[in-house]
């Protein structure tokens, strides 16, 4: 690999991911992107089948995917996004453990995984991890047990890292509110109405893009030593709103 740096992307198949790994991409970075499936509209240098639920259960499977990453990376990573994300929008009562285990496991314990595995090629390059969070980590909704618990998690788990191995390599968030995805309208399928209130909701009356959490994710990856432990709330300005009961 040259010395061009170097950025693996997870979820790379989502929307946040296509236009993450489009712009570094486009900033010149080499960009590793990984995901369960590849899509051919992913802009990438390389990308890596990867499913991150089975790299938490099936050693053989985690080993093997270890090694193909640090087989492209030759010795030093730049920057880690840990992007994907699993959304199960259920009552509580309704989540299944066996699907409870694997929201943590894809938006928490995967996160872990990668960030110790890679640590020694992310401290040559004196390198920074990102966390896509979520505004879910501190304000949720009904239904929104499982996701809001993993994120709150991955929020936690960046001041801890933040905290241990800031001295050597960085560790930050991002925890966007409403943002224009496949994700998104999911949860509002057949609310057309709900998604149009939401969008009124934020104080800055409109709904986050993918290009706003590539900017901050930019932001982050060129930071100084100094930008460690840091969250971005990438909101429009919800988290600060106080709703009064009407």
């Amino acid at each position: 690999m040259d010395n061009r740096k170097t950025v693996l992307i997870t979820g790379a198949s989502g929307d946040i991911g296509q236009s993450l790994c489009q712009g570094f991409k486009d900033l010149g970075w080499t960009v590793i992107a990984t995901d369960r499936n590849r899509i051919q509209s992913i802009k990438a240098d390389h990308f890596i089948e990867m499913d991150l639920d089975l790299i938490c259960n099936n050693d053989i499977y985690f080993i093997d995917k270890i090694k193909s990453i640090k087989k492209l990376i030759s010795g030093e990573l730049t920057t880690l996004i840990n992007n994907a994300a699993l959304q199960i929008v259920k009552p509580a009562k309704e989540i299944a453990l066996q699907d409870w285990q694997k929201s943590l496991n894809i938006n928490l314990t995967a996160p872990f995984i990668l960030s110790m595995k890679l640590l020694d090629e992310l401290k040559a390059a004196k390198g920074s991890i990102i966390n896509i969070s979520s505004i879910h980590a501190k304000l949720t909704k009904p239904n929104f047990s499982a996701y809001s618990a993993s994120k709150a998690g991955l929020s936690g788990l960046t001041k801890s890292l933040a905290v241990e191995i800031g001295d050597s390599v960085r560790v930050n968030s991002i925890s966007p509110a409403a943002i224009n995805t496949q994700m998104l309208k999911k949860s509002f399928t057949d609310n057309l109405s709900g998604l149009n209130k939401l969008k009124d909701y934020h104080p800055s009356k409109i709904i986050g893009t993918t290009t706003d959490v590539l900017d901050a994710a930019i932001y982050l990856a060129n930071g100084d030593k100094f930008v460690n432990g840091m969250e971005i709330r990438l909101d429009g300005g919800i988290s600060s709103r106080l709703h009064d009961p009407n």
